[in-house]
């Protein structure tokens, strides 16, 4: 070959790989258009086409993912995720760490989820969902333990496209949202998943078995040629909230991005037909509201919404309802509620009882349906509803009847007609709403490990107010009944033998037994000859109070230690302490000592606040770095552990 066509044949190579190069940045900038529009079905269509071609990178397995994880395709999700997490760990945002480990659980694969988790919570810093699974790593258990509540019942109405969203009017209906095609003829398809648009329709409710007649769609003006679903109506029937497209007085909003979001309507009944369509005040065009839910006593609006305050991708909010129609101002429910992720479809039962779908909290995989009792004016922690009503793909919409037991939810489980089916189904057993947790162990003699009977164990809780008291029986045994997600101090103590703490932070499980065996060793103040300006720390033997570097705060290994020494203190009233303490020689003389005034007065409130000490009984101040008990002054070089000894506070008897 000579030079001249080599040279050819190298340009024509250089030129093809430029065009295909340019091609394939045409085709990602238009699937990255349908994307941002929520197209997704189309944007992947182009994004696997680019992906079999051989290309790859973060941004093209992210959005590949999330093209099936927004569409409740959770089994197709886990494929591109697991591309992405295999190759781009280290660049990725842990949110997607988060999707993986639920799409994960929607394949059944429970451990490897769970280990995803556990990676989230590591790169995620403080998030709730996060801090949910840490604090219920046993939450199968307790699902299987919530579970078989309910019984699932036939239906028989379902399309072969989409039904969800149930709700219950008061004339004995059940009207729903549907993409089926209101007179033999689908609509036009959504470009988000290629589903006709979603009208209203209603079912007559066979109340023995739950069974629906023959859906038809609702008249009047709800039914657009846009999406309507998740409906609410008032008591008497003459008012309805629900949801539709951002489309008011045939005008269809956008946002400033070109995309149309989702907006509460209400709307009157005229003879047989709604009519008097608004949309309420606190709509907007740059965030959803959607999802009605209206109370019992309908003074207020519970819906979702991504609004400006929230936490998560949706969150729950309330609304009061003035009596001349007017609203107030919505207000999010909080983060016992709503967390990072996706908290929607809210439902208010006739007892005031919270329903609503998260993927938040901890669940099966996808959307799971939870329950909040009412506490006053708010909600309790929620709670997993468990099987069969969840599962491990979407489960959302819940709507129970408390009279007749009979209700209804969604889901996009396998063996359904459509692309999600209503379920029908009949409470057949009371779920678990209250916490059920108790502490229980066994006292003994630290030295013999002998069993002590007759010892004196307390119940405390966090600021040393004595809850519960008990004694130990001849096998030295005692028990407790315990809140949730609450802190408490176990004190035993027993004659002749110094008392001993240990603090007790409870979880959020509903279910829970915490084995707390407790040892208590005999001396004392008792036996001991106790002198002014002994470190009634080494008396009772305890650990040494350390601080953090460049740090004033009681930590929690000392609080177990402080708590002693307030036991001590509750025990002998005539007792004086002073509480020095002291630094390393790391920062400068004048620094180091105002360190150390901070560790003494932070040591002294602890011990005055939370044993309610009288403020005469413990004195104290820093001195800095004038007390090592070490080498380690200014210039020497020592190592970390060291330094820590010297950053340590002692009690000294005064009195």
């Amino acid at each position: 070959m000579t030079l001249k066509n080599y040279t050819t044949l190298l340009i024509l190579s250089i030129l093809l790989i430029s065009n295909a190069v340019f091609s394939q940045d045409k085709q990602l900038a238009k699937a990255d258009e349908n994307f941002d529009r929520f197209a997704y079905v189309d944007a992947r269509k182009i994004y696997k086409k680019v992906a079999e071609s051989g290309y790859s990178s973060v941004d093209l397995f992210q959005k590949l993912g999330d093209s099936y994880y927004f569409n409740a395709e959770l089994d197709q999700a886990v494929i591109w995720y697991e591309k992405l997490i295999t190759n781009y760990m280290e660049e990725v945002d842990p949110e997607y760490i988060f999707r993986y480990s639920q799409s994960l659980k929607n394949v059944k694969r429970y451990d490897e989820a769970d280990k995803m988790m556990i990676k989230f919570n590591e790169l995620s810093g403080s998030d709730q969902r996060a801090e949910f699974f840490i604090n219920t790593r046993d939450y199968l258990n307790f699902i299987e333990l919530q579970s078989g509540k309910f019984k699932l019942l036939k239906l028989t109405t379902n399309s072969k496209y989409s039904d969800y969203a149930p709700s219950f009017n008061n004339q004995g209906q059940l009207i729903f949202a549907s993409s089926r095609g209101g007179s033999g003829m689908s609509k036009t398809v959504h470009e988000w998943n290629e589903m006709p648009f979603l009208d209203l329709f209603s079912s007559n409710i066979i109340e023995a078995n739950g069974i629906l007649q023959t859906p038809k769609k609702i008249k009047g003006k709800i039914n657009s040629k846009f999406h309507e679903s998740s409906t609410s109506f008032s008591k008497d029937g003459q008012t309805v909230y629900f949801t539709r497209n951002n489309y008011t007085k045939r005008r269809l909003g956008r946002n400033s991005k070109g995309n149309i979001l989702l907006k509460i309507y209400r709307a009157t009944l005229d003879g047989d037909k709604w009519t008097n369509i608004e949309e309420l005040p606190f709509n907007d065009d740059e965030y959803s509201v959607a999802h009605p839910a209206l109370s019992a006593d309908g003074k207020k609006l519970y819906f979702a919404s991504d609004m400006p305050g929230s936490t998560g991708l949706s969150d729950l909010y309330v609304v009061d309802i003035n009596d001349d129609g007017t609203f107030g101002t919505p207000e999010n429910l909080g983060d016992k509620i709503n967390t990072e992720g996706r908290e929607t479809f809210p439902y208010i039962s006739d007892s005031g009882r919270l329903y609503f779908a998260s993927d938040g909290h901890i669940g099966l995989g996808g959307l799971d349906v939870f329950v909040a009792v009412p506490e006053g004016d708010s909600f309790s922690i929620p709670y997993n509803v468990g099987k069969p009503v969840n599962g491990s793909t979407d489960d959302f919409t819940f709507v129970l009847n408390e009279e007749t037991k009979i209700g209804y939810f969604a889901s996009n489980r396998t063996g359904g007609k459509g692309y999600d089916d209503i379920y029908s189904f009949k409470q057949i057993g009371d779920l678990i709403t209250s916490c059920n947790q108790y502490v229980s162990g066994v006292v003994t003699d630290a030295n013999s490990k002998e069993i002590v009977s007759g010892a004196e164990v307390i119940l405390l809780d966090d600021n040393n107010n004595e809850m519960q008291k008990t004694t130990t029986d001849e096998k030295g045994s005692y028990k407790f009944d315990l809140e949730c997600e609450t802190q408490y101090i176990v004190r035993a103590t027993k004659s002749e033998y110094a008392p001993t703490e240990v603090l007790l932070p409870t979880n959020n499980v509903l279910e829970y037994e915490y084995k707390l065996p407790l040892q208590i060793s005999k001396g004392g103040l008792q036996d001991n000859e106790v002198k002014e300006g002994d470190d009634l720390a080494k008396l009772l033997a305890l650990q040494t109070i350390y601080f953090d570097l460049n740090k004033s705060n009681i930590r929690s290994d000392a609080e177990i230690e402080l708590q002693k020494i307030i036991a001590t203190l509750q025990e002998y009233p005539q007792l004086k302490i002073d509480v020095r303490s002291h630094t390393d020689s790391t920062a400068g003389d004048d620094y180091n000592m105002y360190l150390s005034e901070e560790r003494a007065k932070n040591t002294i409130n602890y011990i005055v606040n939370k044993g309610k000490i009288d403020k005469d009984r413990v004195t104290g101040r820093g001195y800095g770095e004038t007390n090592l008990i070490n080498k380690c002054e200014n210039g020497v070089e020592c190592s970390p552990e060291e330094h820590q000894l010297n950053r340590r506070s002692e009690f000294i008897v005064i009195k």
